[in-house]
């Protein structure tokens, strides 16, 4: 059964054409990855979905009774709310029906009740209820989802006021996920999640009993948990049957089928216009010339496969550090208290370290101490001469009128207009994405903009914190290749063991250091 149908949909922001004429039918209980090009319009489709933003064409019906459940972006925490009390949100209903059992048995508890038979129906009608829903085990439920998730690591009465921002991610999603909507929204939801929980989300999403719609560039992850891929490209959504491997492999035929019809086509309109051309003046021939261009006319061109920009990354190092480049004695680091006692590292020359461990325990924080961002509890930390580190940190908040090239602009004036864009460009930003501003682009379009600017500036230190959230599938290659050809040192948290296992030389996990 179709549970949502878009139809013509179109829409798109200035002169930038997102979806044309685009229509799918959303199936009851399907399980669909929507896969797409940074930039290509994915999460504003998420968003068109859920009534967030008003399409500029076309319509998007809703089956009468279904629910949407999306992973907003900015959160409205109530102030004194604890962990727990904003899960058990989830199920606000349920707890309303429960105030309002209690109201009827007070009733009932009365010798005069005018409304006896009324209200008990209507207790068992709640009761039924609060029964089918598992009302009675939702702090069971809670408990389940909180610790799959991580959550419950940071303790159910901590109030939510003071969680990190990827802490209040993985909090907003526990509680989309105890909803259970009809359908629900996700767009990366892998992003602040560590090995163990990611895998947790995995079976969870398995065995989930509606239908949902996940943006992930987690290729692996999404390969387990849907069964249809829509994939957006070119303005248009195309479906496939299928997890994200048959995705691959039917699009990359597909794509070869659709240049060879582009191909021979062109033959075909060249053969016509060229006998159009030598015979359309002469009066013998110019009756099967006029024959022809009807034909022409009539043809329904294909449009040329065109390939997305493949961004080109390549950090160089300006000049050799001191053979140890980081030492830190005794460090001990945190906000109110430290989060573990004080240890030792030592970064050498050319050394390529992942930080490890669960989300939460430190790693972003013990990084931005280790390069003087914040202040050591305890502790000091010598960087070595002649090390010029550059730091990308996990997310960062753009002006809402700064475009792509004027931010990139401003921080290196004394280059030309022409060689900035040019270096955009590299970084895998169409030309359209350069002017415009960047709070409008993608999260990944805003990543690679960061990355641009990290590979202008001399460096031979290169500390990255989660590069990879939002990079699509080809630009996570690209920096996993230029990674791995860097000839200086690098320091990287990130939870995609994959990306950086092939080319890391050390891994510091944060859990040894709190033993």
């Amino acid at each position: 059964m179709s549970i949502l149908h878009v139809k013509g949909l179109t829409h798109g922001y200035g002169d930038r054409t997102l979806f044309n004429q685009i229509e799918f039918r959303l199936l009851d209980r399907e399980h669909v990855g929507l896969v797409g090009a940074n930039g290509s319009g994915k999460s504003t489709l998420l968003k068109l979905l859920i009534g967030e933003i008003v399409p500029d064409g076309g319509v998007i019906d809703r089956h009468p009774g279904i629910e949407i459940g999306y992973l907003e972006q900015y959160p409205d925490f109530n102030e004194g709310e604890t962990i727990r009390t904003y899960l058990q949100g989830a199920f606000s209903k349920l707890y309303e029906y429960e105030r309002e059992m209690i109201d009827i048995t007070r009733r009932l508890s009365s010798q005069e009740n005018p409304h006896l038979e009324k209200d008990l129906e209507r207790l068992g009608n709640i009761q039924g209820t609060l029964d089918t829903h598992q009302f009675y085990t939702i702090d069971a439920i809670i408990d389940e989802v909180a610790g799959g998730l991580g959550i419950s690591a940071l303790g159910m009465t901590t109030e939510t006021g003071q969680l990190s921002g990827g802490q209040r991610t993985k909090l907003m999603l526990a509680k989309l996920l105890l909803s259970k909507p009809d359908i629900l929204l996700m767009d990366e939801p892998t992003n602040y999640l560590d090995d163990v929980h990611i895998a947790w989300l995995q079976k969870y999403l398995l065995n989930y009993p509606n239908a949902f719609v996940l943006i992930s560039h987690d290729t692996s992850f999404m390969n387990e948990v849907v069964n249809v891929v829509y994939h957006l490209e070119h303005q248009k959504l195309t479906r496939y049957v299928g997890n994200y491997d048959a995705f691959t492999e039917a699009y990359e035929l597909r794509k070869r089928q659709t240049y060879q019809a582009y191909v021979r086509q062109q033959k075909e309109i060249d053969k016509l216009e060229d006998y159009i051309r030598r015979n359309k003046a002469r009066a013998s021939t110019a009756k099967q010339a006029k024959s022809r261009e009807k034909k022409l006319e009539k043809i329904e061109r294909i449009e040329k496969p065109i390939n997305q920009p493949v961004p080109r990354f390549k950090f160089e190092v300006c000049r050799e550090p001191n053979p140890e480049v980081l030492v830190a004695r005794g460090l001990q680091v945190g906000y109110d208290r430290p989060l573990f006692n004080g240890i030792d590292l030592t970064v050498k020359k050319e050394r390529k370290i992942a930080i490890t461990g669960y989300n939460g325990i430190g790693k972003s924080t013990t990084i931005q101490s280790l390069l003087g961002f914040i202040e050591p509890l305890g502790g000091e930390v010598e960087i070595g001469s002649f090390v010029r580190p550059v730091y990308l940190e996990q997310e960062i908040t753009f002006s809402r009128t700064e475009s792509a090239l004027q931010h990139v602009w401003s921080q290196f004036p004394s280059m030309e207009e022409k060689e900035v864009r040019k270096r955009l460009a590299r970084s895998g930003l169409r030309n359209e994405h350069i002017y415009q501003p960047l709070n409008t682009l993608s999260g990944g379009e805003q990543t690679k903009v960061r990355l641009c600017v990290l590979m202008m500036k001399e460096s031979n230190f290169l500390v990255l914190d989660e590069p990879t959230n939002h990079l699509d599938v080809r630009a996570k290659e690209a920096l996993k290749e230029a990674l791995g050809k860097y000839k200086g040192t690098v320091l990287i948290v990130s939870h995609e063991p994959e990306f950086y296992e092939d080319w890391i030389t050390d891994i510091w996990n944060v859990e040894e250091w709190m033993k």
